[in-house]
């Protein structure tokens, strides 16, 4: 299920991430959705590609994400 927005964006991504991370992970999903379409855990590795996208533009100090 691809995110057309980030407010579609589940809670833990958007609670926990800043807009422009955001925009990372979604662009990030979507595009491997649409990569891994035969794959039957595709949603499961829709979701850690986005998270390894986001990780690769920011890091992670205490509770906050800052930009790397």
């Amino acid at each position: 299920m691809p995110y057309r927005t980030t407010a579609k964006l589940p809670e833990s991504v958007k609670r926990h991430l800043p807009r422009q991370a955001q925009e990372i992970y979604r662009a990030a999903f979507n595009n491997a959705w649409k990569e891994y379409s035969a794959r039957r855990d595709r949603e499961a590795l829709a979701h850690r590609v986005a998270w390894a996208a986001v990780k690769k533009h920011f890091r992670k100090f205490g509770q906050t994400w800052t930009k790397k």
